[in-house]
């Protein structure tokens, strides 16, 4: 019942003009930043372990505007899920070398976690008929989960895997010459990661995914980063990587990183800091975040 009236909610928050919504979504970020201890303190962590050269007042800040951001998109969802396909179109745009949609090659979208990707999952599907696959696992709230892959479909030729269902499916789009919508960048455990540099950190557990689907799927990479606008969205989409995917798959996901770190540092705030990054430790050494 509370999810039902949550979405409704968002729903009627999404009609607001954009600068009031995001006005309220700033005052909500700024009030989190308080009251959500746990959270706050685990973005100041990420940032001082990622960025020990700025100073801890510039850190706080990207942390506080860290917290704005993740409520204005929280936010948007109302009109990016249920506003008509020509609001939609109007305030999301996808940029760069577009030229990589076309035709029938396999292709690996790297989408790392700012907290614009749900729009960027979006400007992919309203730019090219291909068929567009992505990778979810289930929300334990039915009504929520229902939601997500609702408004993650609602346009083009979308289709939502489950984790669950292993790796098959997930090639086999590929090779039909399918695009492939991939989120590898957070720290998912022990299991298949392996340690590399991500920042100043030499060891953060990052599972080598875009590598291996790269090199199965016979795919080429290209990365979309997305970010918020004071009028909507930009979701760029870069030209296809050299030289990957390679034999390495450990060197491969040391150059996701380093591609991804170039990245943030365009936006620093928009990047998905309340997440443990660093909770997966090798063997021996203790938490970063005690």
């Amino acid at each position: 019942m509370m999810a039902r009236a949550g979405i409704a909610l968002l729903n009627l928050l999404g009609r607001l003009p954009l600068p009031a919504l995001r006005a309220l979504g700033r005052f909500i970020g700024r009030v989190l930043f308080v009251l959500a201890v746990p959270r706050r303190r685990v973005a100041l962590r990420n940032l001082a372990l990622c960025f020990p050269e700025v100073s801890e007042s510039q850190r706080r800040a990207w942390a506080r505007e860290s917290f704005v951001v993740f409520c204005q998109t929280f936010l948007d969802r109302g009109w990016l899920w249920s506003g008509s396909e020509a609001l939609v179109r109007s305030r999301v745009k996808l940029v760069g070398a577009l030229h990589e949609l076309e035709g029938d090659t396999p292709t690996i979208v790297f989408a790392p976690h700012f907290y614009s990707m749900d729009a960027g999952g979006l400007a992919l599907p309203l730019n090219t008929r291909r068929e567009f696959t992505s990778i979810f696992a289930t929300n334990p709230d039915p009504v929520l989960d229902a939601w997500f892959m609702a408004g993650r479909q609602r346009f083009g030729n979308v289709r939502m895997l489950n984790r669950a269902d292993g790796v098959k499916p997930i090639i086999s789009c590929l090779r039909k010459g399918g695009l492939l919508y991939l989120l590898p960048d957070m720290d998912y455990g022990r299991n298949d990661s392996v340690f590399v540099p991500f920042f100043a950190m030499p060891d953060a557990a990052t599972i080598p995914s875009l590598s291996r689907f790269a090199r199965l799927g016979r795919a080429k990479v290209v990365a979309l980063y997305s970010r918020m606008t004071p009028e909507g969205y930009v979701a760029e989409l870069t030209p296809a990587w050299d030289h990957f995917p390679t034999e390495d798959h450990v060197a491969d996901t040391a150059r996701m990183n380093r591609e991804l770190e170039a990245a943030i540092r365009t936006m620093p705030a928009q990047y998905y800091w309340v997440h443990k990054r660093f909770k997966t430790r090798p063997e021996g050494q203790n938490s970063v975040y005690q």
